[in-house]
């Protein structure tokens, strides 16, 4: 696979498109590029039976989210606060994501 870079980084606010979590709304946690995933906060939890150890002295069931494909999350418009695409545009002379309906850079 190549290393293309993702269309959403950590700390942006998305809107999940298709799966069980449908509509559901959460900040990127991490993002894996290598594999064109993102795991949000919140979304696609998954229960993970534990044994004892550093992390949980007491195992048991946990809960944790599990990634996303990056196609299946668009990007919240911070200043619009609507879904949209992502363009790039060069601002200032440096290269900055801009919201595709109000035209606002994205940070």
């Amino acid at each position: 696979m190549s290393t293309a870079k993702l269309h959403v980084k950590k700390g942006d606010t998305v809107v999940v498109l298709s799966g069980k979590d449908k509509g559901k709304q959460g900040k990127i946690i991490s993002s894996l590029p290598k594999k064109r995933q993102v795991i949000v906060e919140d979304v696609n939890k998954v229960k993970r039976h534990t044994k004892p150890g550093l992390k949980s002295p007491q195992g048991g069931i946990i809960q944790k989210e599990m990634p996303l494909d990056v196609c299946k999350v668009q990007v919240i418009c911070p200043a619009c606060n609507k879904p949209t695409r992502i363009a790039h545009k060069i601002v200032d002379g440096k290269n900055s994501r801009v919201c595709k309906k109000c035209g606002e850079v994205i940070q």
